[in-house]
């Protein structure tokens, strides 16, 4: 029988057996059985079809399996976006690494100079000791003097000129305003006299540029020389005062502290004070409290100066006296003897503030 055939005969069967079961058909014994048999036959194909144990887990696994990625494909996302972010920045990095190198020798005006001052002002910020941030001022403004110099051999623009000598300025009073609240605070009198000796260096080199530089910019010259005038007043103002109680009056202005005026009462405890020159001071010689050799009287003229302890010697025309062993002072040093006296040793100091020739004593 073609598979036609029997799925005609097998529906019609159906359809009988359905209407036994709903009561419009009453069975004979004959058919009966025969849906029995149908009926049975279908239960056993349902039991026969149905997985075994290690088919239904092998499903369960490969089902779990098809789960697990589908999870799996956002976190993937997740790290693929990471990686992503995480070289992006290493690349913005590394062009703003390549771009600063870059811009190491932008001068005013350039597109790269303000890379270069926010460089500048990066390496600020990761300073924290106050006498290295104002050296690092000095330094900028230092910098900015021989930009300007390059800028007057390249016959730069005017505005060029504005904005290095208004950035000298910046940092000149940021580096003055630091490092003079420094020396107030904990002295220094090598550090003023460093800076008033670096503040007449950076004139002379303005004055020297402004005489090549466009005639409307002279006049910014001439005021940041008139600035570093008062950098070399502040520091000799200031450096008078350091042996005072008072210092400063506490208040500041553009260059920091503002030294105090007035009469000065030495403070005794200050690193810079010095002591008032002593009179008739004793030789370094002499113990202490032992009299010196101008506090004896002189001899007269029959003391032989020699041998101040020996005999008197005999008046010219008499008789002589008697000799008599005279003793001499117990509390009377020996007579220091001339000698040479050997010169100190050098000390060098090396400068405080780049540019300056070291500081040597002896």
């Amino acid at each position: 029988m073609g598979v036609p055939g029997w799925f005609a005969r097998e529906r019609a069967d159906g359809d009988r057996f359905a209407d036994l079961v709903d009561g419009t058909e009453s069975p004979d014994d004959d058919e009966f059985a025969h849906e029995l048999a149908l009926v049975g036959g279908l239960r056993e194909l349902g039991a026969g079809g149905a997985p075994d144990a290690e088919t239904r887990q092998r499903i369960r696994d490969e089902i779990a399996g098809r789960l697990a990625e589908a999870e799996a494909v956002p976190k993937r996302r997740g790290h693929a976006v990471a990686n992503l972010a995480a070289a992006a920045v290493a690349l913005v990095l590394a062009l703003g690494g390549i771009t600063l190198l870059l811009s190491k020798d932008a001068l005013p005006g350039d597109p790269l100079y303000g890379i270069k001052r926010a460089g500048e002002s990066a390496s600020l910020g990761l300073t924290f000791d106050e006498q290295d941030k104002a050296k690092k001022h000095l330094e900028f403004a230092a910098n900015r003097v021989g930009e300007l110099d390059e800028l007057t051999r390249q016959g730069a623009p005017t505005d060029a000129y504005f904005t290095g000598l208004a950035d000298f300025e910046t940092d000149l009073r940021a580096g003055v305003s630091r490092l003079t609240a420094l020396v107030t605070d904990q002295g220094g009198q090598t550090r003023l006299t460093e800076l008033r000796s670096w503040a007449r260096q950076q004139s002379d080199r303005l004055g020297l540029q402004a005489g090549h530089a466009p005639a409307e910019a002279r006049d910014k010259f001439d005021a940041a020389r008139v600035l570093l005038d008062k950098v070399q007043t502040r520091t000799t103002d200031l450096g008078s005062r350091l042996i005072c109680y008072t210092i400063t009056t506490g208040s500041s202005d553009e260059l920091g502290a503002v030294p105090a005026a007035g009469d000065c009462v030495r403070n005794p405890d200050s690193p810079d004070a010095v002591l008032p020159p002593v009179t008739s001071s004793p030789p370094s010689s002499a113990p202490t409290g032992a009299p010196t050799l101008a506090s004896v009287p002189p001899p007269s003229s029959g003391v032989d100066t020699a041998t101040p302890t020996g005999p008197l010697a005999p008046p010219t025309g008499g008789t002589p006296p008697p000799v008599a062993p005279v003793p001499g002072p117990t509390n009377l040093p020996p007579v220091p003897t001339t000698t040479t006296t050997p010169k100190p040793p050098l000390i060098s100091i090396p400068p405080l503030i780049p540019g300056l020739p070291p500081i040597t004593i002896g």
